[in-house]
């Protein structure tokens, strides 16, 4: 489970800057299959080289995941109201640094992703520029099955881009957001970007394990 879980994390961070133009003619649900697709194909081809260079298992993460996700909506909402009294600089940054340090951490459990472990569910309703959900199985090792729903929303350039994930019914936002607005709370912003900037994975594993006492 633990390992399923890092996999998930690192899909739903992979968040982009920019996309490509022909983004907008994808669907969500066709997002979510295509990352699920391009991911069994690079990762299956390469899982032993990229075991031995994690820096190279980025790229390839973040070649396959940049295109479709939106880092600087996804940092607004895990800020929360900390978000209105930050600077645009602020914003950017905590943007950058939350990102690296998922990725750090995470990608590696993506080294575990096999061709199958995702079953895109047929959508059903209408489609909602500011939030469609696209449902999806993940198929741990042992058979059993898990839920997990990605939150789309359409940007002004009209692409449909994911920003949140929620695993059997828990947000990684609401997660993240509690805990930032716990650090942020004990110091500061610019603290706590430092942290993120200088630290990485081990100021998450710090804010992780302050928020489980």
């Amino acid at each position: 489970m633990l390992r399923f879980i890092g996999w998930t994390l690192a899909l739903v961070f992979g968040i982009c800057m920019a996309a490509p133009t022909h983004a907008a003619a994808i669907s969500p649900e066709k997002v979510v299959q295509k990352i699920a697709d391009d991911l069994a194909d690079s990762i299956g081809a390469h899982r032993d080289e990229l075991k031995n260079d994690h820096e190279k298992l980025i790229r390839e993460i973040d070649a396959i995941l940049l295109p479709h996700f939106d880092i600087e909506y996804a940092s607004l909402l895990v800020l929360g109201r900390n978000a209105r009294a930050a600077s645009p600089a602020q914003r950017s940054r905590f943007a950058k640094a939350f990102y690296n340090s998922i990725a750090h951490r995470y990608a590696e459990g993506l080294l575990n992703y096999t061709r199958g472990s995702v079953n895109v569910l047929p959508f059903a309703g209408e489609l909602n520029d500011k939030r469609t959900i696209v449902r999806t199985e993940v198929v741990l090792d042992d058979g059993k099955r898990v839920a997990v729903d990605y939150a789309f929303r359409r940007t002004t350039e009209g692409e449909w881009k994911a920003y949140d994930v929620i695993i059997e019914g828990i947000s990684y936002i609401t997660n993240y957001r509690n805990q930032v607005d716990a650090e942020i709370k004990a110091s500061n912003l610019d603290a706590l970007i430092e942290r993120l900037e200088t630290q990485g994975e081990k100021a998450l594993e710090a804010m992780e394990k302050k928020a489980g006492a």
